[in-house]
């Protein structure tokens, strides 16, 4: 008798669906999941409705890979009802796993957002200042929206998360390995994040001499050496505050990691873990063994043009910040 096939599903909520087309960059794999499982919903391919979804039974769906951050009350409802109705939830991609990219927006309000999107930019032509609301009534009806919150949040801030699948997006070896782990029941403990437990700096090739640095670059400022380590070149690279399981990948190309991969193990966030490995280099002595000025200090932290958006690229909701503080 065969074994019953999976049943899985996929939703893109708040993101920009790179993991979408991860799925597709399984290439001939993907008749490995098709053998195994069936897709029942994954609006990016398959005209399925939310309908269709809420009159399955509870834990119907084997699993659920789930990319994107919590922007809007729908994607918060779709989050509540995978949850409900799928027996593994997977936050899929760093949107899922710690607000990435649309998190960066947990710096101003939902007020300054509107402000800037639909008010003050100057390819706007919007004379009436409208801007978009839950409910408009009209003579036909009412129209709806989803409210736009003011905080981003991860899907595991929203619902009971069973597993992470970091990367932007998840790289294919990491997911073909959570789903071998499903597909044959040998499961890590609930809240694992299924990528290595070590940080991308074991994964690059880069030579490392533990060299000291006095001045930070921006990757366009400067042509680096192919082997030497980018942080030793005064590049910030995140990879020694970065789960590694990407293969070092963005390296090899002499770009230096932006921290998709999520903190690396046993640190509370990777936005400090960064900053103390790179106080670390650039080293309180300075490069002449005399210790830094005030004015030598401000100067070198001057050097990192914007803090928030290289440290917490793609952890700001995850963190310990979470938001900037939102004056009433």
């Amino acid at each position: 008798m065969n074994k019953p096939k999976l049943k899985i599903a996929f939703y893109w909520a708040a993101s920009c669906g790179g993991c979408e087309i991860a799925v597709l960059d399984l290439n001939e794999k993907i008749f490995d999941i098709i053998h195994l499982a069936d897709i029942v919903f994954w609006p990016v391919a398959m005209d399925i409705k939310y309908k269709d979804i809420e009159a399955l039974p509870d834990k119907h769906i084997d699993i659920t890979f789930f990319n994107g951050s919590i922007r809007n009350s729908e994607q918060e409802h779709i989050a509540n009802l995978f949850r409900a109705k799928s027996k593994i939830l997977v936050a899929f991609g760093s949107c899922a796993h710690e607000g990435s990219i649309p998190g960066l927006a947990n710096l101003a309000s939902k007020t300054e957002i509107f402000q800037q999107v639909y008010l003050a930019d100057k390819s706007n032509i919007n004379p009436n200042a409208v801007t978009p609301k839950p409910e408009t009534h009209v003579k036909e009806g009412t129209l709806k929206l989803p409210e736009f919150y003011d905080t981003v949040k991860t899907l595991g801030q929203t619902v009971d998360v069973d597993y992470y699948l970091p990367g932007c997006p998840p790289p294919v070896k990491l997911i073909v390995h959570a789903i071998n782990l499903i597909a044959s029941n040998n499961l890590p403990p609930k809240g694992t994040i299924i990528a290595p437990q070590k940080a991308l700096c074991d994964e690059c090739p880069r030579k490392r001499d533990n060299k000291k640095i006095d001045k930070i670059y921006r990757i366009h400022e400067k042509v680096p050496e192919p082997e030497k380590c980018l942080l030793e070149q005064g590049i910030i690279c995140m990879g020694p505050a970065t789960r590694g399981g990407c293969d070092a990948l963005c390296l090899k190309v002499d770009m230096p990691c932006t921290g998709c991969g999520g903190k690396v193990p046993n640190v509370p966030e990777q936005g400090a873990a960064m900053i103390a490995a790179l106080a670390s280099i650039l080293g309180y002595d300075g490069m002449d063994g005399k210790p830094y000025t005030e004015k030598e200090l401000e100067e070198v932290i001057d050097q990192v043009k914007d803090p928030v958006g290289t440290f917490y690229m793609y952890s700001l909701p995850a963190s310990i910040l979470k938001r900037k503080v939102i004056k009433k």
